[in-house]
């Protein structure tokens, strides 16, 4: 007996690469019946052909969206994701922060941890100079790129 081999919509491939680019999204996964779709900017489309125990669509969840304005004003001295993860703002849960508005960093300091796949990332102060703003907070998620951190 011949299993049947599920056809690739590619329409629906096509709408999905569409959100990523629209929301900035790095990854959208969607699952009806027994198919499953991911796309993601950091791979290839990917269809998988498997039982689901849930077959029901997730929520929409809102994503929020930083203005170009205020993007463009930072960028130049922020410091940037290197990763996608979860940021840590000290060594340990209720320990001081690494750094904080107002202080003055050296090249190399350690200013923040990123968690990825269950390794703590220390980031190091690409230059030195003074922290004037810090733009995430302790356990925020952040994707590649994102600013972190302002160092003028």
């Amino acid at each position: 007996m011949a299993t049947r081999k599920p056809s690739i919509d590619q329409d629906l491939i096509r709408d999905l690469a569409n959100i990523l680019n629209e929301t900035d999204l790095t990854e959208i996964e969607i699952e009806q019946d027994d198919l499953r779709v991911r796309v993601s900017r950091a791979g290839t489309p990917q269809m998988v052909h498997a039982p689901v125990a849930q077959p029901q669509m997730a929520a929409a969840q809102p994503v929020a969206v930083q203005p170009v304005e205020a993007a463009a004003a930072t960028s130049v001295n922020a410091v940037t994701a290197p990763m996608v993860g979860t940021v840590y703002m000290s060594a340990a849960p209720g320990e001081k922060p690494f750094v904080e508005i107002g202080q003055s960093v050296k090249e190399g300091q350690t200013i923040l941890i990123i968690e990825a796949m269950k390794t703590m990332n220390q980031i190091p102060s690409p230059r030195s100079g003074k922290v004037v703003d810090i733009m995430v907070a302790d356990g925020d998620p952040v994707e590649f790129a994102e600013p972190m951190i302002v160092i003028e």
